[in-house]
């Protein structure tokens, strides 16, 4: 038999459901405002756009949430990957701060207006070379582009050790050589712009790049992918930053060995920045400056991340390149960053969409 339901209990219920209904409805109502402060900035979670070495992405971010209480993450993504993300969502970025990469990436972002203007004051120990005379960035490392050869691969093709540009172009190297693409890979685009600096224009550049073509075995999304494909033997030569090639060695793949072309070679600022509009400007002002510090730039080395730093109180390490014992182009990075859009177009046009000979 079912319980009788009294005027008394019906009257208790009803309050009972009304009293639920009002403390839902004020839950409801909490929660909308906090997920308003958190669009405007109130929330202290940070993302950042990461274009180093994951490992390295990892143990920053970690070391800045262990330091500051601030919840921290990040995404790998290369420096072609960074702008056209940010240009997708300008008015509501997915990032705070863009950190790593080479900074052709970033002034092409500040072309864009996708960057916030920002001096931090650890930015005064960093050299003027090393950093954006705008205030729109600052460089964390510096690294040199440099070959990456697996000498028993060429051993096996009758092939020495590569020391100039031109070796790249031998017949023997066909489908030979590795390199990532300039339209999504800062490291290649590098590779690209060094060509239009030593050769003096555009045409001789992308000239050059049209000789190389045949040799590559295919365009690699990720700039430091060519490295590791070398060190499985899969080619003879890959295009990295020289100190990605130490780290694979170090790794394992013990055939690998590199050099720097005589001609000379270009080389990356790795940079780091404050996005426009992001969410949680308070928190990324402060990232930034951390970043510049030596306490973070000193972290790189603990995970086999061996570019040189940037900031003069940083520890050097025997594992890092010594620029001044390489010969470097002359790179414009201004110049580079205005022109990347057009020259990266004019790459897939003429010499990545056509046939290899």
């Amino acid at each position: 038999m079912l319980p009788r339901v009294t005027k008394e209990t019906h009257m208790k219920r009803t309050r009972t459901i009304r009293i639920a209904a009002a403390a839902a409805a004020l839950s409801l109502g909490l929660a909308g405002c906090a997920v308003e402060e958190g669009q405007q900035g109130g929330s202290d979670k940070l993302t950042v756009a990461c274009g180093a070495m994951e490992e390295v992405c990892d143990a920053w971010t970690k070391a800045f949430q262990a330091k500051t209480g601030i919840p921290t993450s990040f995404v790998r993504l290369s420096s072609g990957e960074t702008v056209a993300r940010l240009g997708a969502a300008k008015a509501s970025p997915e990032f705070d701060v863009w950190h790593g990469g080479p900074a052709d990436g970033f002034g092409a972002a500040v072309e864009q207006d996708l960057i916030e203007k920002f001096v931090p004051e650890e930015a005064a120990k960093i050299p003027d070379k090393y950093k954006d005379p705008n205030g729109y960035w600052a460089g964390v490392y510096v690294g040199a582009l440099g070959f990456c050869s697996n000498t028993k691969v060429l051993d096996e093709l009758g092939l020495d050790v590569p020391d100039s540009w031109e070796d790249l172009l031998d017949p023997k190297l066909k489908s030979q050589v590795s390199t990532a693409h300039p339209s999504t890979s800062g490291t290649a685009f590098t590779t690209l712009w060094t060509q239009v600096t030593r050769l003096g224009s555009e045409d001789a550049g992308l000239d050059y790049m049209k000789k190389m073509h045949s040799n590559v075995l295919q365009y690699t999304k990720s700039g430091t992918a060519p490295g590791q494909v070398a060190g499985r033997g899969e080619v003879a030569v890959g295009l990295v930053f020289s100190h990605d090639c130490v780290l694979y060695k170090e790794r394992g793949m013990t055939d690998l060995e590199v050099s720097f072309p005589k001609e000379g070679t270009g080389y990356e600022v790795g940079g780091v920045a404050v996005i426009k509009n992001a969410r949680n400007m308070d928190a990324a002002k402060q990232y930034v400056n951390w970043a510049l510090t030596a306490e973070a730039q000193n972290i790189g080395p603990t995970v086999g991340s061996y570019q040189v730093h940037t900031n003069p109180e940083a520890a050097s390490d025997p594992r890092m390149v010594t620029l001044s014992d390489i010969k470097l182009v002359d790179y414009d990075f201004a110049k580079a960053a205005a022109a990347k859009k057009e020259l990266t177009a004019r790459f897939d046009a003429e010499i990545a969409a056509q046939p290899k000979e």
